[in-house]
């Protein structure tokens, strides 16, 4: 009774403003998807027309964000968008506790339907799922809180110049760590003691000789020696650090407002990056609720030729792209079929009879039980890499396509299994971008910092690695060189002001 009363005051708490038809749909849509055992942060819905919602759109969903030129291009991109009817933004919900969601007003019942019932999905989503748990669930304040101080820097400084310093930052936000909120990376202070190098002892046949071979001062200087020895030897930093927006934070020399704006460029690509590390999954398991809500509680017999329509845009696979509300739905129900049924584990995979795995049938129920393990647990890397199957890629028509030279056309190259599974996991990992750590910040001894990109066979765009080193040195101040491959060969690309040029290593 006590949790009830609790629930109760909690919801009284956030209201929605919704017309009164909506707003009872929305009442409708919330308690189905509690009796389908979601589980949710309130949910505050706006009602904005089509301008309203690319200008928020434009912003990451925080209409009170900090203003930047890069968002005003963003807002031109979409309104055109809209205006040739090339897409439009159904729906949008924000990260948050409580969550906030906006409905475009030009959509039909059905597509507000729709929308709810995938808004909700997505908000148990963030609420449960493990990559979500260290993001700030008051990111709606704190973005409120990133633009005073940044309209603050820019009446002290001008607009120009705390606009070219963010520009700056930006080039660089997706230089972080993803995994280092749930991951501790660098030692306790004081954890490397028991690796410092002693002095040498002369050998005494005698112990009373000891004090005279051997004298304390003597060997406290030597020892002293050694220690500054071993403090020039060490590495700095001591450990590839791949979290550079953290390191420039902490070593490069930047004004008190400049290192600010930096942390509130780092802070926000931290919050958005589980969105990205959980894309095909979070909309996966959006997609196959609205698809469950929708069809065995909310429709009504006029509406499902309108639903079938628009859902079938949403999950519909283009030649070229993946579509991650297409892959995340059917993974979600492939799996849920073959746990229900029994269709994994070793008996099952040890099974050599073709027939009497068609027919294969345990009828253990636990499909449901499963994807809600899956949604509380998994990533899209670790989701691929363990449920993409064999037969979902046949079933479903999977394949890698490469440009044919000869042809000049891109043509179908591959479908095995193992070559599309890889090509998915490369194109996840670090969300296909390059791979770079800071390996040191003394390089050649004249504080030059020196980063490393990790080649897993594809070279670095030249003219991208040379603007964002520019970018780079803009923060470091002192030159920038970058370690990486082309063609094969290792080479250093070399960044002094507006000054680029390479050599081989």
């Amino acid at each position: 009774m006590k949790k009830q009363s609790s629930n109760k005051s909690r919801s009284s708490k956030y209201q929605t403003h919704l017309p009164a038809d909506l707003e009872k749909v929305r009442k409708r849509i919330e308690g189905y998807a509690k009796d389908f055992g979601l589980d949710f942060f309130d949910v505050i819905y706006e009602v904005l027309d089509w301008n309203q919602i690319n200008e928020v759109a434009s912003y990451g969903g925080f209409p009170n964000r900090y203003p930047h030129w890069r968002f005003g291009m963003e807002y031109e991109q979409l309104a055109k968008s809209y205006s040739y009817g090339l897409s439009k933004i159904y729906e949008m919900v924000i990260n948050n506790d409580p969550c906030f969601a906006y409905l475009l007003y030009s959509n039909s019942m059905v597509d507000q339907k729709l929308v709810m019932a995938h808004v909700y999905a997505h908000c148990d989503f963030f609420k449960n799922n493990l990559y979500f748990a260290h993001t700030n669930r008051k990111m709606m304040d704190e973005m409120a809180n990133h633009k005073t101080r940044i309209m603050r820097y820019i009446d002290e400084h001008g607009q120009d110049k705390v606009e070219s310093f963010i520009d700056s930052c930006l080039a660089i936000e997706n230089l972080i760590d993803y995994h280092a909120p749930a991951i501790k990376r660098t030692r306790a202070p004081g954890g490397d003691i028991g690796a410092r190098r002693p002095v040498r002892k002369l050998r005494a046949d005698r112990q009373y000789m000891d004090k005279y071979i051997n004298p304390s001062k003597f060997m406290d200087e030597q020892q002293e020696q050694i220690d500054k020895e071993v403090q020039m030897e060490k590495q700095f930093p001591e450990h590839p650090q791949k979290d550079v927006l953290l390191f420039l934070l902490e070593y490069s020399p930047l004004d008190n407002w400049e290192r600010d704006i930096l942390s509130i460029i780092r802070e926000e690509a931290y919050y958005f990056a589980p969105q990205g590390q959980t894309k095909i999954m979070n909309e996966g398991w959006a997609s196959y609720w609205h698809s469950k809500i929708m069809t065995q509680k909310v429709l009504t017999d006029a509406e499902i030729i309108d639903y079938a329509d628009h859902h079938s845009g949403t999950v519909a696979m283009g030649p070229t792209r993946i579509n991650p509300y297409k892959i995340g739905l059917e993974l979600m129900r492939d799996i849920e079929e073959r746990w229900n049924t029994g269709r994994f584990g070793k008996e099952y995979d040890e099974c050599d009879n073709m027939v009497e795995k068609a027919h294969w049938d345990k009828k253990l129920g636990l499909g449901r039980e499963k994807i809600f393990e899956i949604r509380r647990l998994y990533n899209d890397i670790m989701f691929i890499d363990e449920f993409l199957t064999p037969e979902f890629c046949a079933k479903h028509n999977l394949f890698i396509y490469a440009y044919n030279v000869s042809s000049e056309q891109y043509e179908v190259a591959s479908r095995e299994f193992e070559k599309i599974k890889k090509q998915f996991l490369f194109q996840l990992t670090n969300f296909g971008q390059p791979i770079i750590n800071v390996v040191d910040g003394n390089f050649r001894n004249r504080g030059e910092l020196l980063i490393k990109h990790t080649h897993e066979g594809v070279d670095l765009k030249y003219s991208y690695a040379c603007e964002t080193l520019k970018m780079l040195y803009q923060i470091w101040r002192r030159p920038v060189t970058i370690e990486t491959m082309y063609d094969g060969v290792p080479k250093y690309i070399h960044c002094e002001g507006e000054e680029v040029k390479e050599e081989r290593v």
